[in-house]
């Protein structure tokens, strides 16, 4: 049986790879999993349970207790669960147990068309063999400035300045963890949003995508 495509989409905090995974997904048919969500869940249950999301022990019993009714919990995009979810993510043992999760849904999608996957290690750990991969990125500045008005829309009282250093904060942690460190594949295709709306992010996502399944 031909492998169904998998579309990998990886890339630094707020530049726009979940939004331009779900646009992707919806205009292809295909299902869509924020894998970045999975760590959020493990990080808000260790806050939860107030514990140090960079304690090892708590995240591994966090994952292993694997709580998705948190998927609909208000704090799970706060700033504060992001940081945690990037401290749970550096633990080897999150990651592990995550793997496979993310692995399965990849194989066999639900609705049987096809997966897009979003995260920092896609297409490097998760779906080194993807379809196509795409590594989506933007200046920290653009980038902080985007979190910082998605922020300011739900209440939140941060400057943009802390949410530029939140953003700088989490680059370095993200890409110099030992475990999956954020990195482009080799293989992958470099989509820098600086410059670019959603919609132009789109239709060029789309266009790199759809050649790369006519081939």
């Amino acid at each position: 049986m031909t492998a169904l495509p998998v579309i990998a989409i990886d890339g630094p905090a707020a530049s726009g790879k979940g939004t331009l995974a779900r646009r992707v997904a919806a205009a292809m048919g295909f299902a869509h999993l924020d894998t970045g969500t999975l760590y959020r869940v493990v990080g808000l249950a260790v806050l939860k349970a107030g514990k140090d999301p960079g304690d090892a022990g708590a995240a591994t019993a966090a994952v292993k207790a694997l709580d998705l009714s948190l998927l609909e919990d208000h704090a799970l995009r706060s700033a504060e669960t992001g940081v945690a979810a990037s401290q749970v993510g550096a633990n080897p043992a999150v990651r592990e147990a995550l793997l496979e999760f993310q692995r399965n849904f990849a194989a066999h999608p639900p609705g049987g068309q096809g997966a897009v996957l979003d995260g920092r290690d896609i297409g490097t750990i998760i779906c080194p063999t993807a379809t196509v991969k795409l590594f989506v990125t933007a200046t920290p500045q653009v980038r902080a400035r985007r979190r910082y008005l998605e922020l300011f829309s739900h209440g939140s009282s941060r400057t943009e300045a802390e949410v530029l250093a939140d953003i700088c904060s989490r680059d370095h942690r993200d890409m110099s963890r030992p475990v999956a460190p954020l990195a482009q594949a080799p293989d992958a295709h470099l989509l820098d949003t600086t410059q670019l709306d959603i919609e132009a992010a789109v239709a060029l996502a789309l266009e790199i995508v759809r050649a790369a399944l006519r081939t």
